[in-house]
């Protein structure tokens, strides 16, 4: 975030998460794992399927390795929110939440369910690009963000293809 020079003086937003990124969450390991010691502690043993307690970036890291499961907070479910919310609206206080849930909520959200499911929404569109021809492209539930990605590539693509086309039409004649 760039901030002006008058304004640095305080935690960055990144700080933050590095600092709440400490912080222990629940995991269902995949993998084996003694004991190991870093220096902000010792954690494990990890043993599938014994849930264990590790700090946020570790379990991040082995997240995105798919060597363990991150169990979501108790507040993070759908159920737990609406009720801060409708306390929010309806009460001049601030309801109680925990001290790092913005930053713990935003580490988890980037690698969870929802990162999955459009890594292989994505893995399709590539796969979809592949069979290309010069009629159409048929990807059929695609969503704005995804349709915007692929537009610069497919609107060149066709353009060759169409080209293509055109010319292996004339050496023929």
């Amino acid at each position: 975030m760039a901030l002006p020079v008058s304004l640095r003086n305080s935690i960055t937003p990144p700080e933050l998460e590095l600092i709440a990124s400490e912080e222990l969450v629940e995991i269902i390991p995949l993998i084996s794992m003694e004991r190991t010691a870093f220096i902000s502690g010792a954690y494990g043993p990890l043993r599938p399927p014994n849930k264990a307690k590790i700090p946020l970036w570790m379990a991040i890291n082995l997240k995105l390795k798919k060597k363990c499961h991150i169990v979501p907070p108790d507040w993070l479910s759908v159920d737990f929110l609406q009720d801060r919310l409708a306390q929010e609206t309806s009460r001049p206080e601030f309801s109680q939440l925990p001290f790092r849930f913005t930053e713990i909520s935003k580490l988890l959200l980037d690698v969870s369910l929802l990162k999955d499911i459009r890594e292989a929404r994505q893995a399709k569109s590539r796969e979809g690009l592949q069979k290309i021809d010069h009629s159409e492209l048929s990807l059929p539930n695609l969503c704005s963000m995804e349709i915007n990605e692929i537009r610069p590539f497919f609107v060149r693509a066709m353009g060759v293809l169409t080209q293509l086309t055109r010319e292996s039409a004339a050496d023929s004649q």
